[in-house]
């Protein structure tokens, strides 16, 4: 009913950027809370940061100063703007958002299929 698709992973060496996107679409009246996680090899998967439907932002704090969550609400769609990037930086990162389909359901949480972000030193 909803689907997330998120771009903008790849290959970058250690100091450099990138910026991933995830677009929701589907049968969407409402998307609140969106956010990005990420999992690396052999790791729990884990918050990177989020933001509310009123523009409130929350970080990892290994992520503080170097990432800046953002969304455009026209578009259904969330960015990670990830700066000075680090090897520990790599991993799978994943699209998350809390959507409801109709205004007399509940929200219901919808994950994105993950981009792969590798950080070489």
């Amino acid at each position: 009913q909803v689907q997330l698709v998120e771009s903008g992973g790849g290959l970058v060496q250690a100091g450099g950027s990138l910026r991933l996107s995830c677009a929701a679409s589907g049968r969407i009246f409402s998307i609140g809370f969106m956010g990005w996680y990420r999992q690396a090899p052999g790791k729990q998967r884990e918050l990177v940061a989020t933001i509310t439907n009123g523009g409130s932002t929350n970080y990892a704090n290994s992520v503080k100063g170097r990432f800046t969550i953002s969304r455009d609400d026209a578009k259904n769609t969330v960015y990670l703007q990830m700066n000075s990037l680090k090897p520990e930086d790599t991993a799978l990162y994943y699209c998350n958002t809390q959507a409801r389909i109709t205004a007399f359901r509940a929200y219901d949480t919808y994950w994105g299929q993950g981009t792969q972000v590798t950080v070489s030193s």
